[in-house]
């Protein structure tokens, strides 16, 4: 009984040194990424039989050093703009570490705990949603738009007298969720998992940009009344994942105010967007809306699994997320004068989401905003939408390329189209140009599809690209496109 435990609990600063050299160098990202290449060594190195004695503290830590970290995904390196992901900055980075030491239950009386607070009022004034809405911080825009659509849920069968949270879906109505053709998939994901279904989500017409056409919205729910289907919500993307476009939000909240049905706000990524006050007016109505998401872990660069669900009606967010008392945990909370952090339990929201015990993600936002301000985050916004519209001035300048859809945030859809006028081998040939721009160059955006053509998609929201990365793309685009086309042009002898 008296053997101390077989892991190490102090020798913090030794430990953090054994791999601070590793990660520094990682995140110059220099060199070739090997991480593919090189996987069958890697995975040699780890991928071994659980070890019934440890190595101990020093030869784990060297392990880290040696094959994982060099190995790590470089979504951070200034040439990354695929997905709408990126490695965080220093601060939030180092601040997630500091809540995983000191900090790592987020309820109770603590600093770590009353952060959450303090973030999402932060975040709610820097985008512009009211101080009175209540807002719980998740794991990313998944866990967002289900908590909102949980709300959503409440409030619309709360209507017909029926209590869905407490009592499950009353069996003989028929409900609709609204949205656009390109509303992200997490949120038909999420219609399943509160028991609304995937197929209950009408996916209606866009117009050219990619937005939601208000009229086919009020024809659905017009032909759905007739029906006698119930609606649970609309869902409006403030910028969509494929183009950036923002649904018409004013438009969409009259037709929800006309028709009394919760309107929903998707901004995980987009709604930072509002900083740019070039685009801010797209924006309008947003206040209108009985939920918001978005994602700091985004273009605000914390740490990922940091999502936010902001929802009007603290009460009906309340009743569609109550979690039933259990004595051993609100019987350990103390009536009397507060004397230890384990007497209360601080500020409080498990009664508002789909956790109960998280890791501190409001610390991570707070260290994000402390250190930058409003002005540094929409600073950061402008220079990337503005490194969208650069590429594509470059593209509409280029006559081997074409622009696939106008940038209205920071993502551009182009591609090389050189003398090629077959769409099916268009599609190849920019499919083959993004795999090259993976393996040969520094360059990496992803691919997406725009009114059925293939689209080289570079999504701008990694504070450590420049404005050398974005031509950089443009001239490796062109440099491919002309070798690859030049060789399939080219009789087989």
């Amino acid at each position: 009984m008296g053997r101390p435990d077989a892991a190490e609990t102090a020798r913090l600063t030794d430990a953090v040194n054994r791999v601070l050299p590793a990660l520094e160098r990682f995140l110059r990202y220099e060199g070739e990424d090997r991480a593919a290449r090189d996987r069958d060594t890697w995975r040699a190195a780890l991928d071994v039989a659980l070890p019934r004695t440890g190595v101990g503290t020093d030869a784990m830590l060297d392990m880290l050093a040696r094959w994982v970290i060099p190995y790590g995904l470089r979504n951070g390196a200034p040439g990354f703009a695929g997905w709408i992901t990126t490695s965080p900055t220093t601060g939030p980075a180092v601040s997630a570490f500091a809540a995983a030491i000191a900090g790592s239950q987020r309820w109770w009386v603590q600093p770590f705990n009353h952060l959450e607070t303090v973030a999402l009022g932060w975040l709610a004034e820097l985008l512009g949603i009211p101080a009175s809405w209540q807002g719980t911080f998740t794991s990313g825009g998944s866990a967002a738009n289900l908590v909102a659509l949980g709300a959503a849920r409440q409030h619309a069968f709360e209507r017909l007298g029926v209590d869905p949270s407490r009592d499950g879906l009353p069996a003989q109505q028929r409900w609709r969720v609204y949205a656009s053709s390109e509303v992200h998939h997490v949120v038909t994901r999420a219609a399943a998992v509160v028991g609304l279904g995937r197929r209950s989500v009408a996916m209606l017409d866009v117009d050219d940009i990619g937005r939601l056409r208000p009229a086919a919205l009020e024809r659905a729910l017009r032909d759905d009344r007739a029906k006698g289907i119930h609606p649970v919500a609309i869902v409006a993307t403030a910028g969509t994942v494929n183009t950036g476009a923002i649904d018409p939000i004013r438009e969409i909240a009259d037709i929800a105010d006309e028709h009394g049905v919760w309107l929903h706000v998707d901004g995980a990524y987009g709604l930072f967007g509002r900083l740019d006050e070039r685009v801010a007016p797209l924006y309008e109505g947003l206040e209108r809306a009985g939920s918001i998401a978005v994602d700091p872990h985004k273009w605000l660069a914390v740490p990922l699994g940091c999502g936010a669900t902001y929802v009007r009606d603290r009460a009906v967010m309340g009743r569609a997320f109550t979690l039933e008392p259990a004595e051993y945990l609100e019987g350990a909370a103390s009536t009397g004068p507060l004397q230890s952090p384990f007497d209360e339990f601080g500020d409080l929201f498990h009664d508002f989401n789909l956790e109960q015990s998280a890791q501190s993600r409001g610390v991570t936002v707070w260290a994000a905003l402390a250190e930058m301000g409003s002005e540094g985050m929409r600073e950061r916004v402008r220079r990337h939408d503005d490194f969208a519209r650069h590429l594509a001035d470059r593209v509409r300048a280029d006559d081997r390329l074409e622009l696939l859809a106008p940038p209205t945030l920071s993502i551009t859809c182009f591609r090389y189209r050189g003398d090629v006028r077959d769409e099916a081998a268009l599609d190849t040939l920019n499919n083959d140009i993004a795999r090259a721009l993976r393996a040969e160059t520094p360059f990496v955006p992803s691919t997406t599809r725009v009114r059925g053509h293939l689209a080289i998609r570079p999504c701008y929201v990694n504070p450590r690209t420049t404005l050398a990365e974005v031509d950089g793309l443009a001239n490796a685009v062109r440099h491919i496109g002309d070798r690859l086309a030049s060789r399939a042009m080219t009789p087989a002898e």
